[in-house]
């Protein structure tokens, strides 16, 4: 499947626009300061980046359920709540393109 943050994929006709998907996940786990800010800001990068790749997984697979091989115009968000939990949102327009 194509993902791209842009509304159209180079060399590729979009033929139909089939809705919008998202995917969304959150950390199993709370993200406790230690004594060491730098072991915790590592424990925050790589929390992001295990809760990024799911909620691309949830993405795809919901795009995926609507027939498309694209997903365009994908905005990511990242937000740390106020109980150190790290949640992440991705939102694009599932598409189907002529490959």
């Amino acid at each position: 499947m194509i993902l791209t943050t842009t509304n159209s994929i180079e060399n590729h006709k979009i033929v139909d626009y089939l809705g919008i998907v998202t995917g969304v996940a959150m950390n199993k786990e709370v993200l406790s300061m230690g004594f060491s800010m730098s072991k915790y800001y590592t424990k925050i990068q790589n929390s992001i980046e295990d809760v990024k790749e799911e909620a691309f997984q949830t993405l795809q697979n919901n795009a995926a359920k609507l027939k498309a091989n694209a997903v365009v115009g994908i905005k990511v968000e990242i937000e740390l709540t106020t109980s150190n939990y790290a949640m992440v949102s991705v939102t694009g327009t599932a598409v189907k393109v002529a490959i």
